[in-house]
């Protein structure tokens, strides 16, 4: 027995520290000798966040029934995990509020206040309906703050915010998970779960509102988390939700990776997880130009909401401008704010390219005051770009570039360089008939973004565009993805380049060995290369 408690007493240890494989180890040979709830929950929790979910899973249902029948208070929150679990991984969400009752009615029984508002929060974060979660989440928030109990209110402000989001009330709640992030990264909760937990309900409402900015900034402030505990997005949907993130500001190689890896979390889950990740990677495959690959990704979720824009943008890039306007047709009354946006520019897209200019006139209209209703900046970028598209059709070349220019700003506002780039081919389009020389200026800069980010059939286009001007291509100067590095990783990869190794690049430029791990791996993704040698003669072509 003594053996045994040193294990687990060393497992505990390893989690503390994020030292999850040393966890896994100690936790795994305690469980060899005698299979104990405390032994499963460990090796469960060390399972997670080295990324077997399912491995994870069955050592969290064989603790619950071992909890259930020793220690009632941990059986409650072994079965809150696996309702979150459920939700956020597979998309059970039958199996997510069986999980979730069943922690009320133990927590009932328990009688602890702290434990009764976590299995209440947990239940409320089962639900579909948001007003019902904003009251339980002030509940719980109330019982928290009563007793000190950091964890439960930080978790609590975080769901309450997003419920508030899903209302419609989205400053107010994105102020809240804003709140709720800064707490738990300022180290206010006991367990690095509360991270996770408040990082991917903000990513998901930001996702969802298209506030990409807030992603970036609050990534870049996870650093140091994830330097510790490795990345916090472990649940497919926001493994997912932080590959879409990536694809929108242009980190194409990361995006690779990240949707890659959510897509292998959702093998087994629900259709609408599955098909959410599917969608996300489809968006990347559109922007890159893969057309058909991005097709096969959506085969089989065409029913889908959240596939039901891109197939849209498919039948647009393959001209067939008859079948966008019968899908979008049938998904708008039905669409959220932010998938109608993408409907109605796609759709006004269609009616140009039939020549129905006064229907591409109607959708900007439509999609401006859904854009006032809505105070969205992604929405707003949209509707100025097809405002500006429509005028350029009907020969109002001055007033089309204003409104380009404004969606211009908008999207550079939102770090958005893909759409940025298109607005610039918009633009030039709009200020050929009257002043070449920007327009050409303008394409060229396009060009040179859609390059950088791999977007081949945009890249192409731009090409096309500036021969039929009588203007020259440029040829690419550097390697592509080098203009994604940040300005750490470039002073990483020029002391690599110098054949110094991770202590030695650490030493130099005064930071952690784990810090310049993290960099390295970043810098091989964004320039697409296997090794520290294709590194280094990436940056050796790009200065000759």
């Amino acid at each position: 027995m003594e053996e045994i408690d040193g294990l687990l007493a060393a497992g505990e240890q390893a989690l503390g520290d994020g030292e999850w494989i040393a966890a896994r180890t100690a936790f795994d040979s305690a469980v060899s000798r005698e299979a104990s709830a405390a032994g499963l929950s460990g090796l469960g929790d060390a399972h997670w966040w080295l990324g077997d979910t399912r491995a994870a899973f069955a050592c969290w249902e064989r603790a619950y029934a071992l909890f259930s029948r020793s220690d009632p208070a941990r059986a409650v929150f072994t079965a809150l995990g696996l309702s979150l679990l459920y939700d956020a991984n597979f998309g059970h969400r039958a199996a997510a509020q069986g999980w979730a009752a069943r922690a009320v009615r133990i927590a009932s029984q328990v009688g602890d206040p702290v434990v009764v508002a976590w299995a209440s929060l947990a239940q409320a974060g089962s639900t579909d309906d948001p007003a019902r979660v904003v009251s339980s989440a002030e509940a719980a928030y109330d019982v928290a703050v009563s007793v000190g109990e950091h964890d439960l209110e930080l978790c609590a402000l975080s769901l309450w915010g997003s419920a508030l989001v899903n209302l419609g009330q989205v400053l107010e709640g994105m102020a809240l998970l804003d709140e709720a992030l800064a707490g738990a990264l300022g180290g206010e909760g006991a367990r690095p779960d509360t991270v996770v937990f408040t990082s991917c309900l903000l990513m998901r409402s930001c996702v969802r509102g298209g506030d990409f900015l807030r992603v970036v900034q609050w990534t870049r402030s996870l650093d140091g988390f994830i330097e510790r505990y490795g990345c916090p997005y472990l649940h497919a949907t926001c493994r997912a939700s932080y590959g879409a993130v990536l694809v929108s500001i242009g980190d194409w190689p990361r995006a690779e990776t990240e949707l890659t890896a959510a897509t292998e979390l959702a093998r087994d889950a629900m259709p609408a997880i599955r098909a959410e990740a599917a969608a996300f990677l489809a968006e990347l495959r559109l922007g890159q130009g893969q057309f058909a690959e991005a097709r096969r990704l959506l085969t089989g979720f065409e029913d889908r909401p959240v596939v039901q824009p891109l197939l849209a943008a498919l039948y647009l890039a393959a001209g067939e401008t008859a079948m966008v306007v019968s899908l979008v047709r049938r998904q708008l009354d039905s669409a959220h704010p932010l998938e109608e946006a993408r409907l109605r520019e796609v759709l006004g897209s269609a009616c140009l390219a039939a020549g129905d200019i006064a229907g591409a006139a109607a959708e900007a209209e439509q999609l401006t005051a859904l854009g006032t209703a809505t105070d969205s900046g992604l929405i707003a970028a949209r509707a100025a770009r097809l405002c500006g598209r429509a005028l350029t059709a009907q020969g109002k070349s001055r007033e089309a570039v204003a409104r380009l220019t404004a969606a211009l700003s908008w999207f550079g506002l939102l770090e958005m360089p893909l759409e940025v780039a298109r607005t610039r081919m918009m633009l030039a389009d709009a200020m050929a008939g009257y002043d070449l020389a920007p327009a050409v200026a303008e394409v060229r800069i396009a060009h040179g973004v859609f390059e950088d980010l791999g977007a081949s059939a945009d890249a192409d286009a731009a090409a096309a565009w500036l021969r039929s001007a009588g203007a020259t291509v440029a040829r690419r100067l550097g390697p592509r993805g080098l203009s994604l590095l940040t300005k750490r990783e470039h002073d990483v990869l020029a002391v690599l380049a110098e054949g110094l190794p991770n202590p030695e690049i650490a030493a130099r430029l005064y930071i952690s060995r784990r810090t310049v791990e993290h960099h390295v791996a970043s810098i091989l993704s964004k320039l697409g290369v296997r090794n520290r040698t294709e590194a280094a003669a990436c940056l050796n072509r790009a200065t000759e």
